[in-house]
């Protein structure tokens, strides 16, 4: 492996603890760990504490919990508030519904390069299966278990992985998913982070990457490696994808590089608070 980055890795969250418990415990496997991890939850309430404060016991690195209250779907916000409060250079984010493969920080690190963010994808499990992995507490699955629906993303193959970096899906801005993503936290200062505009699902992942483009970073597609298995759930609610797809395209249409409500009001003074208090 490649000389090692120091890395943290971002798991975002909101109300769904037994989710979020398999998530961990799969960080927990993991061949390469993170320096560090950073929940960042949208206002969970306190059994999503509760199971952190656990996992907190026995964790082999740091594991930070940056919390805001509950004011409606607010994903850029937390994300920033995370970002800002990250103590390494590389930033591997994922959501609190996927289970990462054992191998998955060690694949983000190798596909890692100097100027370039990173897009992955997930393999999308039936309910069936969901529901028997968290029963199970089981974290493991390949190509040939029942459940799975989109088998080539289940696939790990070295010099594949190596191979697509650069070439997989290179302008599709539709692929670029935050669930599974990475990129220097000096890039995404660069562009001021998250743009908190975005309210509601949909959108705010994208966005960043365009102004990271527009900026000059380029994108780099993780495929083969860097697996995660996605936890069925319910659609959010998607009230708010329209106004927000607008946003998105006037920032790719004007070639935005940076957003005027972002990540620099965390950046001063250390204003992020771990978990505080829930009413």
């Amino acid at each position: 492996m490649r000389q090692a980055i120091k890395t943290s890795l971002i798991i975002s969250t909101y109300n769904w603890a037994e989710a979020l418990n398999l998530c961990l415990l799969s960080v927990t496997r993991l061949s390469v760990l993170p320096d560090e991890v950073i929940i960042a939850d949208d206002g969970s309430r306190r059994d999503t504490y509760e199971l952190i404060k656990q996992y907190q016991q026995s964790f082999k690195v740091p594991l930070i919990h940056v919390w805001h209250k509950d004011e409606g779907f607010q994903l850029a916000k937390i994300r920033n508030k995370a970002i800002a409060k990250a103590q390494y250079p590389y930033i591997i984010q994922v959501d609190g519904d996927l289970i990462l493969h054992k191998h998955f920080i060690r694949d983000h690190i190798e596909v890692a390069r100097k100027g370039s963010f990173v897009t992955g994808s997930r393999v999308l499990m039936n309910d069936e299966l969901s529901s028997k992995m968290m029963s199970s507490q089981q974290t493991a699955a390949n190509i040939f278990t029942p459940g799975i629906r989109n088998h080539f993303n289940s696939l790990r193959v070295k010099f594949l992985r190596n191979y697509l970096a650069d070439r997989y899906h290179q302008k599709d801005i539709d692929s670029i998913r935050g669930c599974n993503m990475a990129f220097w936290k000096e890039d995404v200062i660069k562009v001021n982070g998250y743009n908190e505009e975005f309210e509601g699902w949909g959108g705010e992942d994208q966005e960043l990457a365009i102004r990271m483009l527009n900026a000059g970073v380029k994108k780099r597609v993780i495929k083969m490696g860097g697996t995660v298995l996605h936890i069925a759930h319910t659609k959010y609610c998607r009230a708010k994808h329209e106004e927000n797809d607008h946003r998105m395209l006037k920032t790719l249409r004007e070639e935005i590089t940076y957003c005027s409500q972002g990540i620099s009001q965390y950046l001063h003074h250390n204003r992020i608070p771990n978990f505080g208090n829930l009413t």
